[in-house]
């Protein structure tokens, strides 16, 4: 495994663990969210440069706007449970509290 491949993947795997330890407010899960797709759109930009295909390139690209949309609804959810239930503390919200 190259540098290049181990940082991107250990930068994949530190958003993910960040994600699955770290669950005590909404905005550090939108921020490990998309620290991870990051990774995923560099590491994915450089694996097409690598291999000099052109039928992918606009792979990352749609990458990126899948995750400029998963951005922008998490951070109307984040706006919506500060709004309605004071804070973005996860442990706070319930399915069962209108």
């Amino acid at each position: 495994m190259t540098p290049l491949h181990f940082t991107f993947t250990s930068a994949f795997l530190l958003g993910l663990l960040g994600l699955t330890f770290h669950r005590t407010h909404l905005l550090s899960a939108l921020l490990c969210l998309e620290g991870m797709m990051l990774s995923l759109f560099i590491a994915l930009s450089i694996w097409l440069l690598q291999l000099n295909c052109t039928n992918f390139s606009m792979a990352p690209m749609i990458l990126l706007a899948f995750s400029a949309c998963e951005a922008s609804a998490g951070l109307a959810l984040l706006v919506a449970t500060a709004r309605t239930h004071g804070s973005d503390r996860l442990q706070n919200l319930t399915l069962l509290q209108c």
